[in-house]
């Protein structure tokens, strides 16, 4: 099975991260392959960056994502700039907290910055949150993996906190409506 997954925020979020984070469970923890693009503007932090990911029970060949058909927004100015014109087969999932546009396919509302303030005090673990869902809602990867790749990837001293944050995504994942466009 190929998954194509675009991410998209603004620069700060982790949108790097979150890619190298999926790609790391599909490859090291669940057998499969998968390759990591990314792309951010000279502004860097506060611009709107994107990174994608393919993940395939077999080799890539070709490592530039065709059209993807998940989404991660994070931003309104990702959802714009990279989000906007997502075909209409695809799933979107959009940080309700800080994306006001809605997508022309199938989306769900997480509130990952929101629910990472308030629940968890962090909004900067948001990322990991919209990854917990993502697992939760399309099981790209096993949740299992999702957490040893989280495990492998986040500063020393903030294991807690992150996994905190992906199991509160998975609850909002496996809790949220899709939303079909007709």
């Amino acid at each position: 099975m190929r998954y194509e997954v675009r991410f998209s925020g603004f620069g700060g979020q982790g949108i790097i991260l979150s890619a190298v984070i999926l790609g790391r469970a599909a490859v090291m923890y669940d057998n499969k392959y998968a390759v990591q693009t990314q792309v951010y503007g000279p502004e860097a932090r506060g611009g709107a960056s994107m990174s994608q990911v393919i993940i395939d029970d077999e080799q890539i060949l070709f490592p530039k994502v065709a059209m993807p058909g998940i989404f991660v927004i994070m931003s309104q100015e990702g959802f714009e700039k990279y989000g906007a014109n997502a075909p209409k087969d695809a799933v979107m999932l959009v940080d309700s907290t800080l994306v006001h546009s809605r997508p022309a396919c199938k989306y769900l509302e997480i509130p990952g910055t929101r629910e990472a303030k308030q629940t968890l005090g962090k909004d900067i673990v948001a990322n990991i949150v919209m990854l917990g869902a993502l697992v939760a809602s399309t099981h790209v990867v096993s949740e299992a993996a999702l957490e040893k790749a989280i495990l492998d990837s986040v500063p020393k001293g903030t294991e807690t906190l992150n996994i905190k944050a992906m199991k509160l995504g998975i609850d909002l994942g496996k809790g949220s409506k899709q939303h079909e466009v007709t």
